[in-house]
C-alpha cells in the first residue's frame, strides 16, 4: 500500500533533505507519496529567502516551482480547530493538515513537538529514520539515487565549486545513520573502500 507522507517545512527547507526525499519518491514510484500544504510551501520559501537575502527573485520562484512539481498533493483546505497536545501552538496547522490528508507518517525534524497517542492517526518520523526505512525496503532504489547524487555533485566540483561529500552533507542535515548506508552504497558502486573526496552538497 502506498504510504502517505506529510512533510514539514523544516524538511523541505533543507536542500540535502529535499533532494533525497524527492529523488527517492521518484525512484521508488509507488512506495510513498509526498503531501503538504500551501502554508508549508510558503514557509519553505520564506526560510530560503531568510538564508539568502541577496538572491534574485527568480530563485524563490524556481524553488516554489520545484516543490510544486515534486509534491503529490498540496492540501487545499483543512480544519484549523482540531485537538492538539503539542508544546508549540505554531505546529497546530501541521498536525491538522496531517490528520486531514490521512497521512500515514509525518516527516519532521521537530519530532518532540508532535506527541504520539492512540488518538493521533499518523506516525512521526525524523528524516534519518524515514530514509533508513526506504533503504530497508528498496535498497536498489537508494543505490540509484546515490549514484545520481554522486554524479551530480562530482560534476559541480569538477566545475570548480566547493561541495561537501555526500555523507558529510547528510550528517549535517541530521541523517547520520542514513549517511552510513549511503557510504555502503558508494562502496558497492565503486568497488572501493576508500571514500575520500566524493562530492555531496553545498
Amino acid at each position: 500500500m502506498v504510504q502517505r507522507i506529510f512533510v514539514d517545512s523544516n524538511v523541505l527547507a533543507s536542500r540535502t533533505l529535499r533532494d533525497w526525499l524527492f529523488q527517492l519518491r521518484n525512484e521508488t514510484d509507488t512506495m510513498f507519496q509526498v503531501h503538504t500544504t500551501f502554508d508549508v510551501l510558503v514557509e519553505t520559501v520564506r526560510v530560503f529567502r531568510r538564508r539568502n537575502p541577496t538572491a534574485d527573485g527568480r530563485r524563490s520562484r524556481e524553488l516554489f516551482d520545484l516543490l510544486m512539481a515534486n509534491v503529490d498533493e498540496v492540501l487545499g483546505d483543512f480544519a484549523g480547530d482540531v485537538a492538539f497536545d503539542g508544546p508549540d501552538g505554531d505546529d497546530l496547522h501541521i498536525h491538522a493538515a496531517a490528520v486531514a490528508c490521512r497521512a500515514d507518517k509525518l516527516l519532521t525534524l521537530n519530532i518532540s513537538h508532535f506527541p504520539v497517542s492512540d488518538t493521533v492517526p499518523y506516525e512521526v518520523y525524523p528524516p534519518d529514520d524515514f530514509f533508513l526505512l526506504v533503504d530497508a525496503s528498496a535498497p536498489f532504489a537508494v543505490m540509484r539515487v546515490t549514484r545520481q547524487q554522486n554524479a551530480y555533485w562530482e560534476g559541480r566540483r569538477s566545475a570548480g565549486q566547493s561541495v561537501k561529500p555526500l555523507e558529510t552533507a547528510l550528517v549535517a542535515a541530521g541523517c547520520p545513520e542514513f549517511a552510513a548506508r549511503v557510504n555502503a552504497h558508494l562502496r558497492m558502486l565503486s568497488g572501493l573502500y576508500s571514500l575520500g573526496g566524493r562530492a555531496g552538497a553545498e
